[in-house]
């Protein structure tokens, strides 16, 4: 095999110049496409499942129902037509399977690929719960001609069925489906991003000032929206703070605990460009309230199946929490699930992580059950086992490392059921800080996702002797990245607080700033949390420092040996890991906005962080050459030299991470932002000018594989038994047909989304006045 051509800068620059100019528009739109030949892949758990008793199963059955019910809820938090969507498709595919449709298709002249694109779009729809992708936040449109598209639906058997309710659907979403402007094409606030979390006329201030409201009254943003109303003719301003429960009385509910504040109130914000405009704040429960009632309702039917009282005790607080919409009680459920050592079936499920909220507070809906692999398992015990003695080998100072390590659980799952927008690899939860400070948390590494899922089919921007070796030892490298960022990278690292009764949790006159020398003068004060202090970065920033943890801590042999890697092995399994991320930090361009100069993805963005501070580091650690691929258009070759991991790589490595760390524990915001805003930046000022190497990268892009997930169903006798499907975009479409097979379903979710539209509505400009 030929060696792709190395090119002199100005012939590079110059063959660049030509393709953005002939291709530009096409790698544009193809962003927004998913290719027809994006994988697909079952996520198997047959063997996990079999493996249970019938109670097992029958409270994981109750589980994973609560779980899919509660998904739908990640509809309504994507975008103003993604529920309409998911109803249309549903109607059209329960009337007619995929094969059968396919015919009429023909008839109408509708080729075959693009017949095979309509099936992609409505298989990534349902595996991404929406119209945006889980991973990057991109938009995605089908790709194939509206009119084909229509003209489909009309010689459907739904549309004979009922003509008016499908036009309906359709004259509601068809536009929204198709339409690619500059605001909608990927996620945010104000004029960045389309989102739901906020109403439409939010910007960026609106949240600031929401923001300081609930934190003045100990409310947690997890489980909120947020929806401002103005009253044009006084000029007043509203702001409703929407909770999440499954009740929507506006009193007070006796016989539970820790109910969260509702009322009117009003608020004038400090922030700086608050300019003293007081705020009509009303807080009200009931977001979402008919689907967390059949989430509850499947609470309490699992809660007969429980195994021991922490997984009833958990569901108890559980029940509470989506009744009510109490954070706290949620806390406590925690609490319980983290005491549930070592259970055959595990689960989490609540408003979890904060990714797609373009403030960085609000959890996304998720959910999953899953079954302990004992095999894996032992490896991540054995890495427990030693975490105390590994934790001391992290650069920063001791004072800066939590004073007690909260033993947690860290077990391999092979999951059954992830309801939400994707699947992770790994999850360190619950992301509640006060809880992981200092009580414990737990880690888990999803196998038959790491299995099935992170397998590259092509290989991009590696020098060929480096894609044999990567091809063999991803996987077991990224085992041990996953590891390491969940448990010591998340699981590590103090956060210094002043408490309520004006005690701090560290040493103020002895504890030195590492960067200054001084003492500390910031600190969270007893309301705030990392996510109220660090919003906007939160997400990527935390993401950054567990990489690093795991790059850092992946060069000791100890660790090593728990994963049973020794000798050459061991090395090169560094070196696979370490090469890993650069080159996920270059494939990290396809996940930035050159428009709005945003990313879209928070773990990427901490990828081209690292791949940042590694060129920085300089001597020759890494560097990207520019080439002529074998097809004659242009590409890169990423290289990273193994001699210097130790003498460059860990240094360089080392000491940002101690940055970040420093300035997470001393909720220095200001610090923190700037020198992550600064590794973030994507321009052309300097070689090896990755903005214009963006179309590269975007050119050679890779489409993320979709999973098929499996059905739990009940058999005549009672019985639970497992259903699996083809792995192809028609088994996709097929197990959520099958999942959401009752008109209930679609009455509930058109309900919630008829009444969310007015809070979405397009408008012509954005508020700019306070």
């Amino acid at each position: 095999m030929s060696s792709p051509i190395q090119l002199k800068a100005d012939q590079f620059s110059g063959r660049t110049s030509e393709l953005i100019a002939m291709e530009n528009t096409v790698v544009e739109k193809s962003q927004f496409i998913l290719p027809n030949d994006t994988g697909v892949v079952l996520l198997d758990c047959k063997t996990a499942f079999e493996g249970l008793t019938q109670k097992e199963r029958h409270y994981a059955y109750h589980l994973s129902q609560a779980s899919w019910y509660g998904g739908l809820i990640v509809l309504i938090q994507t975008s103003p037509e993604a529920p309409g969507v998911f109803l249309l498709l549903q109607k059209l595919f329960r009337a007619q399977t995929p094969s059968e449709l396919e015919v009429i298709a023909k008839a109408l002249g509708i080729s075959e690929g693009e017949y095979q694109a309509l099936l992609i779009y409505a298989a990534g729809f349902y595996a991404n719960m929406g119209n945006y992708k889980s991973f990057g936040d991109t938009k995605f449109i089908p790709d194939i001609p509206q009119d084909k598209f229509e003209a489909l639906l009309k010689a459907s058997a739904a549309y004979k069925a009922d003509p008016e309710h499908i036009m309906k659907l359709w004259d509601a979403v068809g536009v929204p489906m198709f339409e690619l402007n500059e605001r909608n094409k990927q996620l945010g606030l104000g004029k960045k991003g389309i989102t739901t979390y906020f109403s439409s006329n939010c910007v960026m201030h609106d949240a600031d000032y929401s923001q300081e409201f609930l934190t003045s009254k100990d409310l947690s943003a997890y489980n909120t929206r947020l929806f401002k109303k103005v009253d044009h003719a006084t000029g007043r301003k509203t702001y409703e703070v929407k909770l999440a429960s499954a009740e929507t009385s506006s009193e007070q509910i006796s016989g539970y605990r820790d109910v969260p504040e509702l009322g009117k109130y009003e608020f004038t914000p400090k922030a700086h460009d608050a300019k003293g405009i007081t705020y009509h704040v009303e807080v009200t429960r009931g977001d979402y309230s008919s689907i967390l009632k059949k989430v509850v309702e499947n609470f309490k039917a699992a809660k007969e199946y429980a195994a021991n009282e922490a997984q009833s005790k958990m569901l108890e607080y559980y029940i509470e929490s989506f009744t009510t919409g109490s954070i706290p009680a949620h806390k406590d459920g925690s609490r319980w699930w983290i005491k549930d050592k070592g259970p055959i079936v595990e689960n989490y499920i609540g408003f979890i992580e904060s990714y797609r909220d373009p403030y960085g507070t609000r959890g996304e809906f998720e959910g999953f059950v899953a079954v302990v692999n004992k095999e894996m398992s032992v490896k991540f015990t054995d890495l427990v086992n030693d975490a105390e003695h590994l934790l001391p080998l992290l650069p920063w100072p001791s004072s800066y490392e939590k004073d007690t390590f909260q033993r947690p659980d860290f077990t391999s799952l092979d999951v059954v059921t992830f309801g939400g927008s994707g699947i992770p690899a790994g999850i360190n939860i619950p992301n509640y800080d006060d809880i992981r400070q200092e009580e414990g948390f737990k880690n888990v590494s999803l196998g038959n996702v790491l299995s099935a899922g992170y397998k590259d089919t092509k290989i991009t921007f590696l020098e060929e002797e480096d894609k044999v070796l990567y091809a063999d030892l991803k996987a077991a490298s990224f085992e041990v990245q996953v590891g390491l960022h969940e448990l010591l990278g998340h699981g590590s690292g103090k956060q210094f607080k002043k408490e309520t009764d004006g005690q701090f949790n560290f040493d103020t006159e002895n504890v030195r700033h590492t960067e200054t020398g001084e003492k500390i003068t910031s600190w969270y004060e007893a309301k705030e949390t990392y996510d109220s202090k660090f919003p906007v970065i939160s997400s990527s920033y935390e993401e950054c420092r567990a990489e690093c943890v795991g790059l850092y801590l992946c060069l000791s042999s100890e660790v090593l040996r728990i994963f049973s890697h020794t000798g050459s092995k061991a090395d090169d399994i560094i070196y696979i890991n370490w090469l890993n991320m650069v080159r996920a930090g270059l494939l990290a361009l396809e996940f930035y906005t050159p428009e709005n100069m945003k990313w879209r993805q928070a773990h990427m963005q901490a990828r081209y962080v690292i791949l940042q501070v590694l060129l920085e580091a300089g001597d020759g650690l890494v560097t990207v050459k520019k080439v002529i691929g074998e097809d004659e258009q242009p590409d890169l070759i990423i290289k990273l030299d193994r001699s210097k991991i130790n003498s460059v790589g860990k240094p360089a490595i080392g000491k940002f991470l101690t940055k970040l760390q420093v300035y997470k524990a001393t909720a220095d915001y200001d610090s923190a932002k700037k020198m992550y805003d600064h590794y973030s930046e994507v321009h052309d000022d300097s070689e090896p000018h990755f903005l214009t190497l963006r179309a590269i990268v975007l050119k050679r892009k890779q489409p993320r594989k979709m999973f098929v997930q499996t059905n739990m169903v009940v058999s005549g006798d009672g019985d639970i038994t497992l259903k699996e499907y083809d792995s192809s975009a028609s088994g996709l479409i097929q197990s959520f047909i099958d999942r959401f097979c009752s008109p209930e379903v679609d009455n509930t979710l058109e309900e919630l989304w008829v009444a969310e539209r007015p809070h979405h509505t397009p408008r012509r400009r954005l508020e700019s006045t306070q």
